[in-house]
Protein backbone atom coordinates (compact mmCIF):
# COMPACT_ATOMS: atom_id res chain seq x y z
CA UNK A 1 0.00 0.00 0.00
CA UNK A 2 2.80 2.37 0.97
CA UNK A 3 4.73 1.45 -2.19
CA UNK A 4 1.64 2.23 -4.28
CA UNK A 5 1.28 5.66 -2.67
CA UNK A 6 4.97 6.32 -3.07
CA UNK A 7 4.74 5.41 -6.79
CA UNK A 8 1.76 7.73 -7.27
CA UNK A 9 3.62 10.59 -5.57
CA UNK A 10 6.61 10.08 -7.89
CA UNK A 11 4.32 10.25 -10.95
CA UNK A 12 2.65 13.43 -9.65
CA UNK A 13 6.06 14.92 -8.90
CA UNK A 14 7.31 14.17 -12.42
CA UNK A 15 4.18 15.73 -13.89
CA UNK A 16 4.88 18.92 -11.95
CA UNK A 17 8.65 19.14 -12.40
CA UNK A 18 11.02 18.32 -15.28
CA UNK A 19 13.75 15.86 -14.28
CA UNK A 20 15.80 15.64 -17.50
CA UNK A 21 18.87 17.60 -16.34
CA UNK A 22 17.22 20.86 -17.44
CA UNK A 23 17.28 24.05 -15.36
CA UNK A 24 15.13 27.16 -15.43
CA UNK A 25 16.57 30.67 -15.84
CA UNK A 26 17.30 30.81 -12.10
CA UNK A 27 19.20 27.50 -12.09
CA UNK A 28 16.39 25.47 -10.48
CA UNK A 29 14.52 22.33 -11.60
CA UNK A 30 12.01 23.64 -14.19
CA UNK A 31 8.28 23.70 -13.49
CA UNK A 32 6.62 21.77 -16.34
CA UNK A 33 3.54 24.00 -16.56
CA UNK A 34 5.39 27.29 -17.00
CA UNK A 35 8.51 26.35 -18.98
CA UNK A 36 9.44 24.65 -22.20
CA UNK A 37 7.29 22.94 -24.86
CA UNK A 38 5.54 25.19 -27.41
CA UNK A 39 5.39 28.26 -25.16
CA UNK A 40 9.20 28.40 -25.32
CA UNK A 41 9.89 26.87 -28.71
CA UNK A 42 7.58 29.31 -30.53
CA UNK A 43 9.90 32.14 -29.41
CA UNK A 44 12.80 30.17 -30.84
CA UNK A 45 11.02 29.36 -34.14
CA UNK A 46 10.22 33.08 -34.51
CA UNK A 47 13.94 33.90 -34.21
CA UNK A 48 14.81 31.25 -36.79
CA UNK A 49 12.24 32.85 -39.11
CA UNK A 50 14.05 36.20 -38.79
CA UNK A 51 17.52 34.70 -39.27
CA UNK A 52 16.48 32.74 -42.36
CA UNK A 53 14.88 35.89 -43.78
CA UNK A 54 18.29 37.55 -43.58
CA UNK A 55 20.31 34.56 -44.73
CA UNK A 56 18.26 33.74 -47.83
CA UNK A 57 17.83 37.41 -48.66
CA UNK A 58 21.61 37.43 -49.06
CA UNK A 59 22.31 33.87 -50.25
CA UNK A 60 19.85 33.59 -53.14
CA UNK A 61 20.89 36.90 -54.72
CA UNK A 62 24.62 36.43 -54.01
CA UNK A 63 25.47 34.95 -57.42
CA UNK A 64 23.55 37.80 -59.08
CA UNK A 65 25.46 40.42 -57.07
CA UNK A 66 28.80 38.76 -57.80
CA UNK A 67 28.16 38.67 -61.55
CA UNK A 68 26.42 42.05 -61.93
CA UNK A 69 28.27 44.26 -59.43
CA UNK A 70 31.56 42.47 -58.64
CA UNK A 71 31.72 41.30 -62.30
CA UNK A 72 32.89 37.74 -61.67
CA UNK A 73 32.37 35.22 -64.47
CA UNK A 74 29.91 32.33 -64.03
CA UNK A 75 32.47 29.75 -62.84
CA UNK A 76 34.14 32.12 -60.37
CA UNK A 77 30.81 33.38 -59.02
CA UNK A 78 29.50 29.82 -58.56
CA UNK A 79 32.68 28.84 -56.72
CA UNK A 80 32.53 32.00 -54.56
CA UNK A 81 28.93 31.14 -53.60
CA UNK A 82 29.83 27.55 -52.81
CA UNK A 83 32.86 28.57 -50.73
CA UNK A 84 30.77 31.04 -48.72
CA UNK A 85 27.92 28.57 -48.25
CA UNK A 86 30.41 25.85 -47.38
CA UNK A 87 32.18 28.02 -44.81
CA UNK A 88 28.82 29.14 -43.38
CA UNK A 89 27.66 25.58 -42.90
CA UNK A 90 31.02 24.35 -41.54
CA UNK A 91 31.31 27.04 -38.86
CA UNK A 92 28.52 25.38 -36.80
CA UNK A 93 30.98 22.60 -35.94
CA UNK A 94 32.94 25.15 -33.89
CA UNK A 95 29.80 26.89 -32.62
CA UNK A 96 28.17 23.61 -31.62
CA UNK A 97 31.30 22.45 -29.79
CA UNK A 98 31.55 25.71 -27.80
CA UNK A 99 27.83 25.58 -26.95
CA UNK A 100 27.93 21.98 -25.69
CA UNK A 101 31.28 22.15 -23.93
CA UNK A 102 31.68 25.62 -22.45
CA UNK A 103 29.21 28.42 -23.20
CA UNK A 104 25.79 26.77 -23.13
CA UNK A 105 23.25 27.09 -25.92
CA UNK A 106 21.51 30.27 -24.79
CA UNK A 107 24.77 32.23 -24.42
CA UNK A 108 26.10 30.91 -27.75
CA UNK A 109 22.95 32.00 -29.61
CA UNK A 110 23.08 35.46 -28.04
CA UNK A 111 26.79 35.95 -28.87
CA UNK A 112 26.35 34.68 -32.44
CA UNK A 113 23.40 37.04 -33.00
CA UNK A 114 25.70 39.95 -32.14
CA UNK A 115 28.26 38.78 -34.75
CA UNK A 116 25.44 38.38 -37.26
CA UNK A 117 24.19 41.90 -36.45
CA UNK A 118 27.71 43.34 -36.91
CA UNK A 119 27.97 41.65 -40.32
CA UNK A 120 24.64 43.10 -41.45
CA UNK A 121 25.66 46.59 -40.32
CA UNK A 122 28.95 46.33 -42.28
CA UNK A 123 27.07 45.03 -45.32
CA UNK A 124 24.70 47.99 -45.09
CA UNK A 125 27.66 50.39 -44.76
CA UNK A 126 29.36 48.89 -47.84
CA UNK A 127 26.39 50.06 -49.88
CA UNK A 128 25.64 53.37 -48.11
CA UNK A 129 28.96 54.93 -47.08
CA UNK A 130 30.33 56.79 -50.17
CA UNK A 131 33.93 55.60 -49.69
CA UNK A 132 32.80 51.96 -49.39
CA UNK A 133 30.29 51.92 -52.26
CA UNK A 134 31.16 49.89 -55.41
CA UNK A 135 31.61 53.11 -57.37
CA UNK A 136 30.18 56.60 -57.72
CA UNK A 137 28.27 55.86 -60.93
CA UNK A 138 24.91 54.06 -61.08
CA UNK A 139 26.36 51.13 -63.05
CA UNK A 140 29.81 49.86 -62.05
CA UNK A 141 32.11 48.52 -64.74
CA UNK A 142 34.72 47.69 -62.11
CA UNK A 143 34.02 47.96 -58.37
CA UNK A 144 36.43 49.50 -55.87
CA UNK A 145 38.68 47.00 -54.09
CA UNK A 146 37.67 48.51 -50.75
CA UNK A 147 34.06 47.61 -51.52
CA UNK A 148 34.99 44.00 -52.30
CA UNK A 149 36.95 43.78 -49.02
CA UNK A 150 34.08 45.27 -46.98
CA UNK A 151 31.48 43.13 -48.78
CA UNK A 152 33.29 39.82 -48.26
CA UNK A 153 34.24 40.72 -44.69
CA UNK A 154 30.55 41.43 -43.98
CA UNK A 155 29.20 38.19 -45.41
CA UNK A 156 31.89 36.14 -43.63
CA UNK A 157 31.03 37.88 -40.34
CA UNK A 158 27.47 36.69 -41.02
CA UNK A 159 28.94 33.20 -41.54
CA UNK A 160 30.57 33.34 -38.10
CA UNK A 161 27.25 34.45 -36.60
CA UNK A 162 25.44 31.61 -38.34
CA UNK A 163 28.08 29.22 -36.98
CA UNK A 164 26.88 29.71 -33.43
CA UNK A 165 23.26 30.51 -34.23
CA UNK A 166 22.22 27.49 -36.28
CA UNK A 167 23.36 24.50 -34.18
CA UNK A 168 22.67 26.11 -30.81
CA UNK A 169 19.25 27.58 -31.59
CA UNK A 170 17.77 24.43 -33.12
CA UNK A 171 19.09 22.15 -30.36
CA UNK A 172 17.98 24.74 -27.77
CA UNK A 173 14.49 24.57 -29.27
CA UNK A 174 14.43 20.77 -29.12
CA UNK A 175 15.70 20.92 -25.52
CA UNK A 176 12.36 22.48 -24.53
CA UNK A 177 10.75 19.01 -24.75
CA UNK A 178 11.28 16.24 -22.19
CA UNK A 179 12.24 12.96 -23.92
CA UNK A 180 11.00 10.91 -20.97
CA UNK A 181 7.51 12.47 -20.90
CA UNK A 182 5.22 10.71 -23.45
CA UNK A 183 3.18 13.77 -24.41
CA UNK A 184 6.19 16.08 -24.70
CA UNK A 185 8.12 13.43 -26.66
CA UNK A 186 5.36 13.26 -29.30
CA UNK A 187 5.30 17.05 -29.52
CA UNK A 188 9.05 17.03 -29.99
CA UNK A 189 8.65 14.81 -33.05
CA UNK A 190 6.55 17.61 -34.57
CA UNK A 191 9.00 20.31 -33.48
CA UNK A 192 11.46 19.68 -36.31
CA UNK A 193 8.61 19.80 -38.85
CA UNK A 194 7.31 23.15 -37.55
CA UNK A 195 10.85 24.45 -37.13
CA UNK A 196 11.31 23.95 -40.86
CA UNK A 197 7.88 25.46 -41.54
CA UNK A 198 9.05 28.67 -39.82
CA UNK A 199 12.37 28.43 -41.66
CA UNK A 200 10.60 28.15 -45.03
CA UNK A 201 8.32 31.10 -44.27
CA UNK A 202 11.41 33.21 -43.59
CA UNK A 203 12.97 31.85 -46.77
CA UNK A 204 9.84 32.76 -48.77
CA UNK A 205 9.89 36.36 -47.63
CA UNK A 206 13.65 36.50 -48.14
CA UNK A 207 13.51 35.41 -51.77
CA UNK A 208 10.42 37.43 -52.64
CA UNK A 209 10.00 40.65 -50.60
CA UNK A 210 13.70 41.20 -49.77
CA UNK A 211 14.86 40.30 -53.29
CA UNK A 212 12.17 42.56 -54.76
CA UNK A 213 13.44 45.46 -52.61
CA UNK A 214 17.03 44.70 -53.73
CA UNK A 215 16.04 44.89 -57.38
CA UNK A 216 13.49 47.73 -57.37
CA UNK A 217 14.55 49.96 -54.45
CA UNK A 218 18.20 49.15 -53.85
CA UNK A 219 20.57 46.78 -52.10
CA UNK A 220 21.01 49.20 -49.21
CA UNK A 221 17.25 49.41 -48.54
CA UNK A 222 17.11 45.61 -48.30
CA UNK A 223 20.07 45.64 -45.90
CA UNK A 224 18.24 48.09 -43.62
CA UNK A 225 15.25 45.70 -43.48
CA UNK A 226 17.48 42.72 -42.66
CA UNK A 227 19.43 44.63 -39.99
CA UNK A 228 16.21 45.79 -38.32
CA UNK A 229 14.84 42.24 -38.44
CA UNK A 230 17.95 40.85 -36.72
CA UNK A 231 17.78 43.56 -34.03
CA UNK A 232 14.14 42.62 -33.37
CA UNK A 233 15.02 38.91 -33.16
CA UNK A 234 17.64 39.60 -30.48
CA UNK A 235 15.02 41.42 -28.42
CA UNK A 236 12.51 38.56 -28.91
CA UNK A 237 15.09 36.00 -27.82
CA UNK A 238 15.87 37.86 -24.59
CA UNK A 239 12.16 38.41 -23.82
CA UNK A 240 11.56 34.64 -23.86
CA UNK A 241 14.30 33.98 -21.28
CA UNK A 242 11.98 33.19 -18.29
CA UNK A 243 10.16 30.34 -20.10
CA UNK A 244 13.18 28.53 -21.54
CA UNK A 245 14.70 25.31 -20.20
CA UNK A 246 18.50 25.33 -20.09
CA UNK A 247 21.22 22.67 -20.14
CA UNK A 248 24.55 23.16 -18.41
CA UNK A 249 27.63 22.80 -20.64
CA UNK A 250 29.37 19.52 -19.81
CA UNK A 251 32.93 20.13 -20.97
CA UNK A 252 34.56 18.70 -24.07
CA UNK A 253 32.54 15.72 -25.36
CA UNK A 254 35.59 14.35 -27.15
CA UNK A 255 37.66 13.61 -24.04
CA UNK A 256 35.37 10.74 -22.87
CA UNK A 257 35.45 9.26 -26.38
CA UNK A 258 39.25 9.34 -26.40
CA UNK A 259 39.27 7.72 -22.95
CA UNK A 260 37.10 4.87 -24.27
CA UNK A 261 39.44 4.28 -27.21
CA UNK A 262 42.55 4.34 -24.99
CA UNK A 263 40.97 2.01 -22.41
CA UNK A 264 39.80 -0.43 -25.11
CA UNK A 265 43.27 -0.57 -26.70
CA UNK A 266 45.04 -0.96 -23.35
CA UNK A 267 42.78 -3.91 -22.42
CA UNK A 268 42.65 -5.46 -25.91
CA UNK A 269 44.05 -8.79 -24.65
CA UNK A 270 41.44 -9.28 -21.92
CA UNK A 271 38.71 -11.88 -22.63
CA UNK A 272 35.10 -10.73 -23.00
CA UNK A 273 32.89 -11.44 -19.97
CA UNK A 274 30.29 -14.17 -20.31
CA UNK A 275 27.47 -11.59 -20.01
CA UNK A 276 27.20 -7.84 -20.86
CA UNK A 277 25.74 -7.39 -17.34
CA UNK A 278 29.29 -7.92 -16.01
CA UNK A 279 30.52 -4.77 -17.76
CA UNK A 280 31.01 -1.66 -15.65
CA UNK A 281 28.19 0.91 -15.52
CA UNK A 282 27.46 3.94 -13.33
CA UNK A 283 24.44 3.34 -11.06
CA UNK A 284 21.30 5.19 -12.17
CA UNK A 285 21.13 6.95 -8.81
CA UNK A 286 24.57 8.51 -9.45
CA UNK A 287 24.08 9.31 -13.14
CA UNK A 288 23.55 12.93 -14.19
CA UNK A 289 22.00 11.97 -17.52
CA UNK A 290 20.31 9.13 -19.35
CA UNK A 291 22.02 5.73 -19.45
CA UNK A 292 22.37 3.77 -22.69
CA UNK A 293 21.83 0.05 -23.13
CA UNK A 294 24.60 -2.20 -24.31
CA UNK A 295 24.67 -3.11 -28.04
CA UNK A 296 26.65 -5.77 -29.89
CA UNK A 297 27.96 -3.42 -32.61
CA UNK A 298 31.69 -2.42 -32.53
CA UNK A 299 32.21 -5.01 -29.81
CA UNK A 300 35.92 -4.27 -29.49
CA UNK A 301 35.08 -1.03 -27.66
CA UNK A 302 33.32 -3.06 -24.94
CA UNK A 303 36.75 -3.95 -23.59
CA UNK A 304 36.95 -0.41 -22.19
CA UNK A 305 34.15 -1.39 -19.74
CA UNK A 306 35.70 -4.68 -18.55
CA UNK A 307 36.57 -4.66 -14.86
CA UNK A 308 40.11 -5.85 -14.17
CA UNK A 309 41.06 -7.92 -11.12
CA UNK A 310 42.20 -4.84 -9.19
CA UNK A 311 39.09 -2.79 -10.02
CA UNK A 312 35.86 -2.61 -8.03
CA UNK A 313 32.71 -1.24 -9.60
CA UNK A 314 31.67 0.22 -6.24
CA UNK A 315 34.77 2.42 -6.01
CA UNK A 316 33.65 4.80 -8.74
CA UNK A 317 35.68 7.77 -7.47
CA UNK A 318 38.88 5.72 -7.59
CA UNK A 319 38.40 4.59 -11.19
CA UNK A 320 40.87 5.88 -13.77
CA UNK A 321 38.77 6.97 -16.80
CA UNK A 322 41.69 6.12 -19.10
CA UNK A 323 41.57 2.48 -17.86
CA UNK A 324 37.85 1.93 -17.26
CA UNK A 325 34.81 3.44 -19.02
CA UNK A 326 31.14 2.96 -18.22
CA UNK A 327 28.92 1.15 -20.74
CA UNK A 328 27.10 4.42 -21.48
CA UNK A 329 30.42 6.10 -22.42
CA UNK A 330 31.26 3.15 -24.65
CA UNK A 331 27.85 3.29 -26.32
CA UNK A 332 28.18 7.06 -26.85
CA UNK A 333 31.44 6.44 -28.68
CA UNK A 334 29.71 3.79 -30.80
CA UNK A 335 26.98 6.31 -31.67
CA UNK A 336 29.50 8.78 -33.09
CA UNK A 337 31.28 6.07 -35.09
CA UNK A 338 27.93 4.79 -36.39
CA UNK A 339 26.86 8.16 -37.79
CA UNK A 340 30.02 8.59 -39.92
CA UNK A 341 28.82 6.31 -42.80
CA UNK A 342 25.40 8.01 -42.80
CA UNK A 343 27.09 11.43 -42.87
CA UNK A 344 29.21 10.42 -45.86
CA UNK A 345 26.22 8.93 -47.68
CA UNK A 346 24.33 12.22 -47.25
CA UNK A 347 26.95 14.28 -49.14
CA UNK A 348 25.75 13.58 -52.72
CA UNK A 349 22.29 14.79 -51.70
CA UNK A 350 23.90 17.99 -50.42
CA UNK A 351 25.73 18.43 -53.75
CA UNK A 352 22.36 18.28 -55.56
CA UNK A 353 20.88 20.85 -53.15
CA UNK A 354 23.88 23.15 -53.77
CA UNK A 355 22.76 23.64 -57.37
CA UNK A 356 19.50 25.33 -56.33
CA UNK A 357 21.18 28.53 -55.13
CA UNK A 358 23.72 28.73 -57.96
CA UNK A 359 23.01 27.21 -61.37
CA UNK A 360 19.23 26.97 -60.90
CA UNK A 361 19.11 30.72 -60.12
CA UNK A 362 21.40 31.49 -63.07
CA UNK A 363 19.06 29.48 -65.34
CA UNK A 364 16.18 31.66 -64.18
CA UNK A 365 18.09 34.77 -65.29
CA UNK A 366 18.23 33.42 -68.85
CA UNK A 367 14.53 32.60 -69.20
CA UNK A 368 11.47 34.71 -69.94
CA UNK A 369 10.37 36.01 -66.54
CA UNK A 370 7.62 38.33 -67.73
CA UNK A 371 4.08 37.79 -66.44
CA UNK A 372 0.79 39.58 -67.06
CA UNK A 373 0.81 43.40 -67.18
CA UNK A 374 4.57 43.45 -67.70
CA UNK A 375 5.42 42.22 -64.18
CA UNK A 376 8.92 40.69 -64.13
CA UNK A 377 9.71 37.78 -61.80
CA UNK A 378 13.09 38.21 -60.13
CA UNK A 379 15.53 35.31 -60.68
CA UNK A 380 16.17 34.73 -56.97
CA UNK A 381 12.41 34.73 -56.26
CA UNK A 382 12.06 31.50 -58.24
CA UNK A 383 13.72 29.85 -55.21
CA UNK A 384 10.39 30.38 -53.46
CA UNK A 385 9.10 27.36 -55.36
CA UNK A 386 11.50 25.13 -53.39
CA UNK A 387 10.27 26.67 -50.13
CA UNK A 388 6.64 26.07 -51.15
CA UNK A 389 7.48 22.45 -51.96
CA UNK A 390 9.09 21.99 -48.56
CA UNK A 391 6.19 23.63 -46.69
CA UNK A 392 3.69 21.34 -48.45
CA UNK A 393 5.89 18.32 -47.76
CA UNK A 394 6.30 19.11 -44.05
CA UNK A 395 2.57 19.77 -43.50
CA UNK A 396 1.54 16.63 -45.40
CA UNK A 397 4.05 14.53 -43.49
CA UNK A 398 3.16 15.86 -40.03
CA UNK A 399 -0.62 16.09 -40.40
CA UNK A 400 -1.47 13.31 -42.88
CA UNK A 401 1.28 10.71 -43.22
CA UNK A 402 2.48 10.39 -39.61
CA UNK A 403 -0.97 9.60 -38.08
CA UNK A 404 -1.62 6.98 -40.77
CA UNK A 405 1.87 5.48 -40.59
CA UNK A 406 1.77 5.30 -36.78
CA UNK A 407 -1.25 3.01 -37.00
CA UNK A 408 0.20 0.99 -39.87
CA UNK A 409 3.73 0.45 -38.50
CA UNK A 410 3.29 0.86 -34.75
CA UNK A 411 6.29 3.18 -34.83
CA UNK A 412 5.84 6.37 -32.79
CA UNK A 413 7.47 8.41 -35.56
CA UNK A 414 5.45 6.80 -38.35
CA UNK A 415 8.54 5.62 -40.22
CA UNK A 416 12.14 5.41 -39.09
CA UNK A 417 14.32 8.50 -39.46
CA UNK A 418 16.65 6.91 -42.01
CA UNK A 419 13.69 5.82 -44.14
CA UNK A 420 12.47 9.42 -44.21
CA UNK A 421 15.94 10.61 -45.28
CA UNK A 422 16.12 7.99 -48.04
CA UNK A 423 12.78 9.08 -49.53
CA UNK A 424 14.12 12.63 -49.91
CA UNK A 425 17.30 11.31 -51.53
CA UNK A 426 15.18 9.59 -54.18
CA UNK A 427 13.53 12.96 -54.92
CA UNK A 428 16.99 14.52 -55.44
CA UNK A 429 17.72 11.97 -58.19
CA UNK A 430 14.44 12.87 -59.90
CA UNK A 431 15.27 16.58 -59.54
CA UNK A 432 18.57 16.25 -61.39
CA UNK A 433 16.95 14.24 -64.19
CA UNK A 434 14.20 16.85 -64.62
CA UNK A 435 16.75 19.71 -64.45
CA UNK A 436 18.83 18.04 -67.18
CA UNK A 437 15.80 17.64 -69.47
CA UNK A 438 14.68 21.26 -68.94
CA UNK A 439 18.16 22.64 -69.61
CA UNK A 440 18.47 20.54 -72.75
CA UNK A 441 15.13 21.98 -73.91
CA UNK A 442 16.36 25.54 -73.19
CA UNK A 443 19.60 25.01 -75.09
CA UNK A 444 17.74 23.59 -78.09
CA UNK A 445 15.61 26.77 -78.23
CA UNK A 446 18.73 28.93 -77.95
CA UNK A 447 20.27 27.07 -80.89
CA UNK A 448 17.15 27.96 -82.90
CA UNK A 449 17.49 31.62 -81.90
CA UNK A 450 14.48 31.64 -79.55
CA UNK A 451 14.51 33.10 -76.00
CA UNK A 452 10.78 32.76 -75.34
CA UNK A 453 11.03 29.81 -72.91
CA UNK A 454 9.14 30.66 -69.73
CA UNK A 455 10.82 30.63 -66.32
CA UNK A 456 7.99 28.39 -65.13
CA UNK A 457 9.74 25.50 -66.88
CA UNK A 458 11.95 25.51 -63.78
CA UNK A 459 8.95 24.91 -61.50
CA UNK A 460 9.27 21.08 -61.45
CA UNK A 461 12.96 20.98 -60.47
CA UNK A 462 12.57 23.61 -57.72
CA UNK A 463 9.37 22.07 -56.38
CA UNK A 464 10.67 18.47 -56.40
CA UNK A 465 13.92 19.34 -54.60
CA UNK A 466 11.90 21.37 -52.07
CA UNK A 467 9.47 18.49 -51.54
CA UNK A 468 12.42 16.13 -51.07
CA UNK A 469 13.98 18.55 -48.57
CA UNK A 470 10.87 18.11 -46.41
CA UNK A 471 11.94 14.48 -46.02
CA UNK A 472 15.75 14.55 -46.08
CA UNK A 473 16.61 17.95 -44.57
CA UNK A 474 14.13 17.56 -41.70
CA UNK A 475 15.12 13.92 -41.30
CA UNK A 476 18.83 14.79 -41.11
CA UNK A 477 18.14 17.44 -38.46
CA UNK A 478 16.18 14.95 -36.38
CA UNK A 479 18.70 12.16 -36.95
CA UNK A 480 21.79 14.12 -35.94
CA UNK A 481 20.05 15.65 -32.92
CA UNK A 482 18.60 12.33 -31.73
CA UNK A 483 21.37 9.85 -32.49
CA UNK A 484 24.33 11.66 -30.90
CA UNK A 485 25.04 11.53 -27.14
CA UNK A 486 22.78 13.85 -25.13
CA UNK A 487 25.78 16.03 -24.25
CA UNK A 488 26.55 16.66 -27.95
CA UNK A 489 23.23 17.80 -29.35
CA UNK A 490 24.41 21.21 -30.59
CA UNK A 491 27.27 19.40 -32.29
CA UNK A 492 24.70 16.97 -33.67
CA UNK A 493 22.92 19.82 -35.47
CA UNK A 494 26.34 21.05 -36.59
CA UNK A 495 27.03 17.61 -38.11
CA UNK A 496 23.82 17.98 -40.14
CA UNK A 497 24.84 21.47 -41.28
CA UNK A 498 28.31 20.23 -42.15
CA UNK A 499 26.70 17.85 -44.65
CA UNK A 500 25.48 20.89 -46.59
CA UNK A 501 28.77 22.73 -46.02
CA UNK A 502 31.08 19.94 -47.19
CA UNK A 503 28.68 19.25 -50.08
CA UNK A 504 29.09 22.86 -51.26
CA UNK A 505 32.88 22.48 -51.20
CA UNK A 506 32.53 19.17 -53.06
CA UNK A 507 30.27 20.87 -55.60
CA UNK A 508 32.98 23.50 -56.23
CA UNK A 509 35.65 20.80 -56.56
CA UNK A 510 33.42 18.81 -58.90
CA UNK A 511 32.83 21.88 -61.07
CA UNK A 512 36.59 22.50 -61.24
CA UNK A 513 37.35 18.85 -62.04
CA UNK A 514 34.62 18.56 -64.70
CA UNK A 515 35.71 21.90 -66.21
CA UNK A 516 39.31 20.71 -66.60
CA UNK A 517 38.43 17.24 -67.90
CA UNK A 518 35.86 18.46 -70.44
CA UNK A 519 38.10 21.35 -71.52
CA UNK A 520 40.83 18.87 -72.38
CA UNK A 521 38.22 16.88 -74.28
CA UNK A 522 37.51 19.80 -76.60
CA UNK A 523 34.92 22.05 -74.98
CA UNK A 524 34.26 22.72 -71.30
CA UNK A 525 30.78 22.13 -69.90
CA UNK A 526 31.14 25.52 -68.15
CA UNK A 527 31.51 28.39 -70.58
CA UNK A 528 31.66 32.14 -70.08
CA UNK A 529 27.87 32.24 -69.82
CA UNK A 530 25.00 29.77 -69.56
CA UNK A 531 24.31 29.56 -73.31
CA UNK A 532 27.88 28.42 -74.01
CA UNK A 533 27.74 25.86 -71.20
CA UNK A 534 26.36 22.31 -71.01
CA UNK A 535 24.70 22.25 -67.61
CA UNK A 536 22.39 19.49 -68.81
CA UNK A 537 25.33 17.06 -68.96
CA UNK A 538 26.48 18.19 -65.49
CA UNK A 539 22.98 17.52 -64.14
CA UNK A 540 22.99 14.03 -65.68
CA UNK A 541 26.33 13.36 -63.97
CA UNK A 542 24.84 14.43 -60.62
CA UNK A 543 21.78 12.23 -61.21
CA UNK A 544 24.01 9.17 -61.74
CA UNK A 545 26.12 9.96 -58.65
CA UNK A 546 22.98 10.47 -56.51
CA UNK A 547 21.38 7.24 -57.78
CA UNK A 548 24.47 5.12 -57.03
CA UNK A 549 24.76 6.75 -53.62
CA UNK A 550 21.09 6.03 -52.86
CA UNK A 551 21.74 2.32 -53.40
CA UNK A 552 24.70 2.43 -50.97
CA UNK A 553 22.66 4.44 -48.46
CA UNK A 554 19.85 1.86 -48.45
CA UNK A 555 22.35 -0.87 -47.58
CA UNK A 556 23.75 1.23 -44.71
CA UNK A 557 20.30 2.13 -43.38
CA UNK A 558 19.17 -1.51 -43.32
CA UNK A 559 22.10 -2.43 -41.04
CA UNK A 560 21.88 0.59 -38.75
CA UNK A 561 21.17 0.20 -35.01
CA UNK A 562 19.40 3.13 -33.38
CA UNK A 563 20.20 4.71 -30.04
CA UNK A 564 19.01 2.48 -27.20
CA UNK A 565 18.11 4.45 -24.05
CA UNK A 566 17.33 2.92 -20.66
CA UNK A 567 14.07 3.94 -19.03
CA UNK A 568 13.73 5.35 -15.54
CA UNK A 569 12.73 2.06 -13.95
CA UNK A 570 15.13 0.48 -11.48
CA UNK A 571 14.81 -2.92 -13.12
CA UNK A 572 16.70 -4.01 -16.21
CA UNK A 573 14.85 -2.32 -19.04
CA UNK A 574 17.04 -2.75 -22.08
CA UNK A 575 15.76 -4.72 -25.00
CA UNK A 576 17.13 -6.50 -28.01
CA UNK A 577 16.65 -5.32 -31.56
CA UNK A 578 15.81 -2.06 -33.22
CA UNK A 579 13.60 0.55 -31.63
CA UNK A 580 11.41 3.31 -32.84
CA UNK A 581 14.44 5.42 -33.67
CA UNK A 582 16.14 6.37 -30.52
CA UNK A 583 13.41 6.31 -27.92
CA UNK A 584 14.96 3.22 -26.39
CA UNK A 585 12.85 1.37 -23.93
CA UNK A 586 10.09 3.93 -24.36
CA UNK A 587 9.10 2.32 -27.65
Amino acid sequence: MEESKRGESVVVDEEKWVYDSSLDHKGRVPLRATTGVWKASLFIIAIEFSERLSYFGIATSLIIYLTRVIHQDLKTAARSCNYWTGFTTMMPLLGGFLADAYLGRFSTVLASCIFYFMGLILLMMSRLVPSLKPCDAGICHEPRKIHEVAFFLAIYLISIGTGGHKPSLESFGADQFDDDHPEERRKKMSFFNWWNFGLCCGLLLGVTVVVYVQDHVGWAAADIILTASMAASIVIFIVGRPVYRYRKPTGSPFAPMLQVLVAAVSKRNLPYPSSPAQLYEVPKSQSQGRLLCHTNKLKFLDKAAILEDNQNSADEKQQNPWRLAAVTRVEETKLILNIIPIWLASLPFGVCVAQTSTFFIKQAMNLNREMANGFLILPASVYALAAIGMIISVIMYDKLLVPVLRKATGNERGIKILQRIGIGMAFSVVTMIVAALVERKRLSLVEKGSISMSVFWLTPQFFIIGFGDGFTIVGLQEYFYDQVPDSMRSLGIAFYLSVIGVANFLSSLLITAVDRVTDKGGKSWFGKDLNSSRLDKFYWLLAVIAAVNLFVYVLLARQYSYKNVQGRATVADCYEGESGDGVGSMA
